[in-house]
């Protein structure tokens, strides 16, 4: 995307507010040799400043002529130790997703989307399986072999869009001096809302969740 006149960069972060909830874990009681014998709970992962990880920030109302670049980046998820990675994936509207397998066991990709057709299909080792994404929604993934593997596929309109990272960071790049309303989404925490002004330069925001 090319960065117009008088493009500015926010960048900031997603805290989480109250106490810190202990880590959690989950027996594993089949394909143990491949996924172990627990697996942390990751619908929540905080870094030790709070940061939360895999929230997805996007600007509410983009700029006018807001598109996405022909050739953006290949989105994948792989399937790790019984884990999808990553986790949380942006991708544009007509994007393709391509799931792969990296574990030596079958897996199976299960969506959960309302606009976009669903889909359930079994995924040995070393088979990729490529899916396209024409509406804009957030899609839950499955693997009903191993039912605390989630992932989710945020289908965007436009390409000002983030996912944090490790210590709750983010940047959007090139917006346009302007105000904005920042929306924030995190599959426990729900969805919250934040405004911001930016110009030239970078603008920094810290921006709060907590649990409902």
């Amino acid at each position: 995307m090319t960065a117009p006149a008088r493009a500015g960069e926010i960048k900031g972060f997603v805290r989480f507010t109250g106490p810190t909830p202990d880590a959690k874990t989950l027996p594993v009681t089949s394909d143990q040799y491949v996924c172990g014998k627990e697996k942390e709970v990751e619908d929540l992962v905080l870094s030790p400043d709070k940061g939360i990880r895999n929230a997805v920030v996007w600007l509410a109302a983009p700029p006018p002529g807001a598109k996405w670049g022909a050739h953006e980046a290949a989105i994948t998820i792989d399937q790790k130790q019984c884990s999808f990675v990553p986790r949380v994936v942006v991708v544009p509207v007509g994007g393709t997703v391509k799931f792969l397998n990296g574990d030596r066991l079958l897996h199976n990709i299960h969506s959960h989307g309302k606009v976009n057709p669903s889909f359930n299909r079994t995924q040995p080792k070393g088979r990729d399986i490529p899916v396209t994404f024409n509406k804009p929604e957030i899609v839950r993934i499955d693997c009903d072999l191993h039912d605390w593997m989630r992932a989710w596929v945020v289908v965007a309109e436009h390409p000002f869009y983030a996912v944090t990272g490790p210590n709750g960071e983010f940047t959007l790049g090139a917006v346009p001096a302007g105000t904005y309303n920042l929306s924030v989404w995190h599959e426990s925490l729900g969805t919250t809302t934040k405004g911001v002004t930016v110009g030239q330069g970078e603008t920094s925001v810290v921006i709060e969740m907590g649990k409902r």
